[in-house]
């Protein structure tokens, strides 16, 4: 095949594998256009998840009408002269390729007005060919129209994701956004709901609680570090807050939304010894740093950089966090009895079971707080499964493991990991069947945050038949009114929330049935009786007894063990009557 030169439409559409990803790939450079154009208003309207529409309005200072058609010609770029002005730039775009490779794989159409022009202009375009140019009135400020994302790549189109997950990254890019630029109102429709409206008025912390939660942006700890060369400043989780992976930790360099191993390296390595492994913070990092410090033009859609001194800047970062969590932390105090051994009266006394989960429900009656744990008078007759022997229960070691005697050893059980998986099997196994509620004295006003609505009216329907009883309330705000019976005291708002956030990170590309297991695992680990609290004798035994009649008795939800086997010949090796391990 011979040597040739491409056509433009042809280097277009590749230039576009680059640059247009996907639906938020378009949304990103649309935005950045309009911040780099001072807008102080940015609208976004997504329609069949960014594929039939994408719609960024602004307020900016608006294309020239006789520069309109040069705004979709490749390499044209109001933002440099020269290969010099990339040591010094601080607009976002500038490489004068984004919106040529958008027309070139979309129906677009700008509606634009420049700040000195009395009349406004309509361009038209389709699949990278202008079909029209027109005067138009218009506000100042420009729009643009993108229909039918990839109607001339159908090999692009068939590649995206879900419409839940092209929604998501729109919505969780726009958030980072209006997290970087607070003194820009932006407000973001999807599918016809206001899913995003921030005011403007340069509070972060405010558009934290509209993308999370109230309490997670009350709670989340200010990163400010200054010195001549560099200031960091942004937001990280306290270690209480955490996710099982690194994909809520974002960094902004001079305002450009990047990703960079290292920086995420860096930030997670400020959490050593204060979160477990495998566990991640969530943070947005905002780092302001002379232009001629960091080179951004390594990437075509502008997402890498390169730091002059990267470990210098790595340095500063993990700093930073650090001294955000240090100054968090309450200074330790020493118990001076920490080492006494406790009296008699010091322990809690196990034999008195009317202390015990009898009196740990709501409104303080004489009921069980955890009618999964029923009674001896309520107890089915045990059928067993054969996956694990009848147990005589001995006591309880540390208020968190129960001591049982089995045909063939001992058995230290983890009283957490066993009522998970006795209220997981329960749960799954009576899907069918609603469970009983119990009514809070007082309704709780629950807010999902932004990023995890659509996710939390996917699985109301399961929440609701689990046992809650939720009602519409405003805004992205519910009412919980009724939890379930099965939880008792132990229901706390943070077993939503957490719920909700395991099925986002663990889910996305799981089916529904496996989307259910998931909310359910995570509903039944807040739900069970923690590790620290005291059973009665009658409370272990009924434990035990239901664990017996599960399927899977020997793990918990999540694979760690529910309990611990020692035969009786460890045991016997042990005390050295038959030679030693």
């Amino acid at each position: 095949m011979p040597i040739k030169i491409l056509a433009e439409n042809v280097t277009n559409k590749i230039a576009a594998g680059e640059v247009v990803e996907n639906p938020a790939s378009v949304v990103k450079e649309l935005v950045e256009n309009a911040i780099d154009a001072s807008a102080r208003t940015i609208k976004i309207c997504i329609r069949g998840a960014g594929k039939e529409l994408i719609e960024v309005s602004d307020d900016g200072t608006g294309i020239p009408r006789d520069e309109i058609t040069l705004a979709i010609t490749r390499f044209a770029t109001s933002k440099i002269d020269s290969i010099d002005d990339l040591q010094s730039i601080r607009s976002l775009g500038f490489r004068g390729e984004a919106l040529a490779s958008i027309a070139a794989v979309s129906h677009m159409k700008i509606q634009t007005r420049a700040i000195d022009e009395r009349e406004g202009s309509e361009l038209i375009c389709e699949g990278g060919k202008v079909k029209a140019v027109t005067g138009k009135a218009f506000p100042q400020g420009s729009q643009f129209e993108i229909r039918n994302l990839f109607m001339n790549i159908p090999a692009r189109l068939k590649f995206l994701k879900s419409d839940r997950t092209e929604r998501s990254r729109i919505m969780n890019l726009v958030v980072l956004y209006a997290l970087t630029y607070p003194h820009i109102r932006f407000n973001i429709e999807i599918e016809g709901r206001t899913i995003l409206q921030t005011s403007g008025n340069g509070n972060r912390r405010e558009i934290l609680a509209e993308v999370y939660d109230l309490e997670t942006a009350r709670q989340m700890l200010e990163v400010d570090l200054t010195d001549p060369d560099q200031h960091i400043e942004g937001f990280c989780s306290p270690v209480g807050i955490t996710r099982s992976n690194r994909r809520d930790i974002h960094f902004f360099v001079n305002g450009r939304l990047i990703a960079d191993v290292g920086l995420t390296s860096a930030l997670v390595s400020a959490y050593h010894s204060y979160v477990m492994v495998g566990r991640y913070p969530i943070a947005v990092i905002f780092i302001e740093l002379s232009p001629d410090e960091v080179d951004i033009n390594i990437h075509p859609a502008k997402a890498e950089v390169r730091f002059v001194d990267a470990r210098s800047v790595m340095g500063k970062v993990a700093r930073a966090v650090r001294l955000a969590l240090l100054s968090s932390a309450p200074a330790p105090t020493l118990d001076q009895n920490i080492w006494a051994f406790p009296t008699r009266e010091q322990i809690p006394a196990i034999q008195n079971t009317d202390e015990s989960f009898s009196q740990r429900s709501f409104d303080n009656e004489n009921k069980n707080a955890y009618p999964s744990l029923p009674t001896e008078e309520n107890q089915p007759a045990l059928e067993m499964n054969g996956h694990m022997p009848l147990l005589r229960v001995v006591g309880q070691v540390g208020a968190t493991y129960i001591v049982a005697e089995g045909p063939d050893g001992l058995y230290l059980i983890d009283q957490h990991a066993a009522h998970e998986r006795i209220l997981y099997e329960d749960l799954l196994n009576k899907n069918e069947q609603k469970k009983d509620s119990q009514l809070l004295l007082e309704p709780l006003l629950f807010s999902p945050g932004a990023r995890l609505a659509e996710i939390f009216e996917e699985i109301r329907e399961r929440l609701d038949q689990v046992g809650f009883k939720i009602e519409d309330f405003g805004p992205e705000t519910y009412s919980i009114r009724a939890v379930p019976s099965f939880m008792g005291r132990n229901f706390s708002m943070k077993i939503i929330s957490d719920a909700i956030q395991e099925v986002s990170e663990e889910g996305k590309s799981a089916i529904s049935k496996e989307k259910e297991e998931i909310l359910i695992r995570s509903i039944c680990k807040g739900a069970a009786v923690k590790g620290g609290m005291v059973l009665s004798k009658q409370e272990q035994e009924t434990l035990v007894r239901q664990l017996e009649l599960c399927q899977n008795p020997r793990t918990c939800p999540h694979g760690r063990p529910t309990m611990i086997h020692l035969t009786v010949e460890m045991l016997e090796k042990q005390f050295g009557r038959r030679g030693s391990l």
